[in-house]
């Protein structure tokens, strides 16, 4: 099972807002031994938002869409989800029932009456019209839910909006609810060395014989102005942590042949 993101709005690409989401994820997922596989980054263009989200349908993963559900006219992902799946938008029972639920929260704590046909709050309503056969994500900060949909090939897509405080305990809660299953928490290693004097080209070699004989994955991260090391590769192996154990020692007993200088020793799990 691979996991996505996409993340949608015109305020990421023109730099009006710095994207604080893929970072993030990376830190949700690996806390749970999961990994991030791909990011698409869209603008608030109804045509490559509906398809990016046929993509992540068709995909057969599990894709968090961040951004764009709200009920404003540059929100455009639940109509693009609709297109995408060719299914019909409706009003969704239970999140209305929660956006009404949230509309008597605001009421009760400014002091007036809650008024559900005044116009502003039948507009809210729009914010629980998803596409059909879409189930709830609960938003534990306002209550105004998110949706998911199954992929056409399996996987699913969940959408959470693109403020953080919201979204992040979303993801969370579909983690732990949908996909406690494939978390591999202290099943994943990742050690590594930083190299001086070398180029990747000399070394590739080494790393290709080091993945035919060990079932981990070699990573090789250059650095040509690190304010404090310098020029330098970070070289190292991912993997189970007994393979990447055997694999690392492997890999310096390999460098050993060459005439180079051995800096810090990394250790991630």
């Amino acid at each position: 099972m691979h996991f996505g993101l996409i993340i949608i709005g015109d305020e990421i690409l023109s730099g009006k807002r710095a994207d604080k989401h893929l970072s993030r994820a990376i830190e949700l997922l690996g806390a749970r031994g999961l990994t991030v596989a791909y990011a698409d980054y869209v603008g608030d263009d109804p045509d490559r938002i509906t398809a990016a989200l046929a993509r992540a349908f068709a995909s057969g993963d599990v894709v968090f869409s961040f951004g764009g559900i709200g009920a404003t006219p540059d929100d455009h992902t639940r109509q693009c989800a609709a297109r995408a799946l060719g299914q019909p938008l409706i009003l969704h029972p239970e999140a209305k029932a929660l956006v009404q639920e949230r509309m008597q929260d605001i009421a009760r704590e400014k002091g007036l009456p809650y008024e559900p046909n005044r116009d502003d709050n039948r507009h809210r309503l729009n914010m629980a019209v998803f596409p059909q056969g879409s189930a709830i994500i609960p938003n534990p900060y306002n209550k105004i839910a998110g949706f998911s949909h199954p992929g056409t090939r399996g996987g699913a897509v969940y959408f959470v909006p693109g403020f953080p405080v919201m979204a992040w305990p979303m993801v969370e809660w579909v983690l732990d609810t949908h996909y406690r299953s494939l978390f591999r928490t202290g099943a994943w290693c990742e050690q590594s060395v930083i190299v001086f004097g070398a180029m990747e080209a000399t070394l590739t070699p080494l790393m290709e014989e080091i993945e035919r004989s060990h079932p981990v994955k070699v990573f090789s991260l250059p650095s040509v102005d690190h304010p404090e090391l310098g020029r330098h590769i970070e070289l190292g192996v991912k993997g189970s942590p007994d393979a990447c154990a055997a694999a690392f020692d492997a890999l310096k007993q390999g460098l050993g042949r060459y005439d180079l200088q051995l800096g810090t020793e990394l250790v991630r799990n």
